[in-house]
């Protein structure tokens, strides 16, 4: 996509107000593409992967888990934050493994999404993953979750119906719907 540089917003000056382990919240003042100063609040966040883990039967692996922020259970596809210095390609296949105790043979790149760039700079990476073995979850000791395999064209159902809320599992879903449905 061209930048449009009229668009362009620079920073004239920033203040952390909060070092988190996975969050980091900035107030900046910038300079307006009108000559004017402005304020933004954001966080930058390191990134993530999210894995749509495909069967030979044609399920989604997914997982649920009790999400704190929101206060309930979510559906979600394995997913996890890219640790310093990984590439996302190897934390996509660590947090499968972690999460599902899935290896798999093929490993498709499907782009990136950025879930909410009005104020967080995090940027998704998705992947599908195919040919699963699944060996035994290697789940972080904070981490509590069951896995639940979907028929692909279920899951495609429950995120049309709203059952499925996560924004990266379903962008995920709809992605892998759509490339398996083009051949």
């Amino acid at each position: 996509m061209k930048e449009l540089s009229y668009f362009r917003e620079t920073r004239k000056d920033s203040t952390l107000l909060y070092d988190g382990k996975v969050l980091h919240v900035y107030k900046d003042t910038i300079n307006l593409p009108n000559g004017k100063t402005g304020m933004r609040e954001y966080c930058r966040h390191g990134g993530a992967v999210a894995v749509v883990p495909l069967t030979r039967e044609g399920k989604v692996v997914c997982v649920r888990q009790y999400r704190y922020a929101l206060g309930r259970v979510t559906l979600e596809i394995p997913a996890g934050k890219i640790e310093r210095g990984e590439k996302h390609y190897d934390c996509g296949r660590r947090e499968l493994l972690e999460e599902t105790g899935c290896i798999c043979k093929v490993y498709e790149y499907l782009g990136e999404i950025v879930p909410t760039p009005a104020y967080v700079s995090e940027v998704i990476h998705l992947y599908m993953a195919s040919g699963l073995e699944f060996t035994a979850q290697k789940l972080d000791e904070d981490e509590f979750l069951d896995i639940e395999k979907i028929p692909l064209e279920k899951a495609v159902d429950m995120v049309i119906k709203g059952e499925i809320t996560d924004s990266k599992t379903q962008i995920g879903v709809l992605k892998v719907w759509h490339i398996i449905n083009k051949k």
